[in-house]
C-alpha cells in the first residue's frame, strides 16, 4: 500500500507541471485531467528529488524523513502536512500554503518561501540561515519584509 501511495505523489508531480493542461489542484470528469489528492501518505525517507507537485493539494501529506531536494511545490496545499526532517535544500515552496504544518529540524538551505503562507506553522530545530521568505506570512501571523 506504501508503494501505491509513492506512485500517487509522483503522479501528481507529473501532472502538475507547466504542461499547460491545467494545475494539479484541477479535477476532469472525463478522467483525462490531473488529480488532486488529499491526505496523501509518503513512505518514510521517501526520496523525491527533483519532483514537480507544484499546485498540488497535499494538505495532511506525511513527508516525514523525506529527501524534497530541488522539488518544486511552488503553489501547493500543504495544511498541516508533516515535514518533519525533510531536506527541503534547493526547493520552491514560494506561495505554498504551510499553515500549521511541522517543519521541525527541516533543512531549508537555499529554500524558496517568497509569499508562502507558514501562519502557525512549526520551524523550530530547522536550518534556515539562506532561505528566502521574501513577502512570506511567518509563523506568527507577520509579514516577513
Amino acid at each position: 500500500m506504501v508503494g501505491f501511495a509513492i506512485g500517487a505523489v509522483l503522479f501528481v508531480g507529473a501532472c502538475g507541471g507547466s504542461g499547460g493542461g491545467g494545475s494539479a489542484n484541477d479535477a476532469d470528469a472525463d478522467g483525462g485531467g490531473s488529480r488532486t489528492i488529499d491526505g496523501v501518505v509518503v513512505e518514510a525517507g521517501a526520496d523525491l528529488t527533483g519532483v514537480n507537485l507544484s499546485g498540488a493539494d497535499l494538505s495532511g501529506a506525511n513527508f516525514l524523513d523525506a529527501n524534497l531536494y530541488q522539488a518544486n511545490l511552488s503553489g501547493a496545499n500543504l495544511n498541516i502536512a508533516n515535514l518533519h526532517r525533510a531536506d527541503l535544500v534547493d526547493a520552491d515552496m514560494s506561495r505554498a500554503d504551510l499553515t500549521d504544518a511541522d517543519l521541525s529540524g527541516t533543512f531549508l538551505l537555499n529554500t524558496n518561501f517568497r509569499e508562502a503562507i507558514l501562519t502557525g506553522a512549526d520551524l523550530s530545530r530547522s536550518n534556515r540561515t539562506t532561505a528566502d521568505f521574501t513577502g512570506a506570512t511567518m509563523p506568527d501571523g507577520t509579514k516577513y519584509p
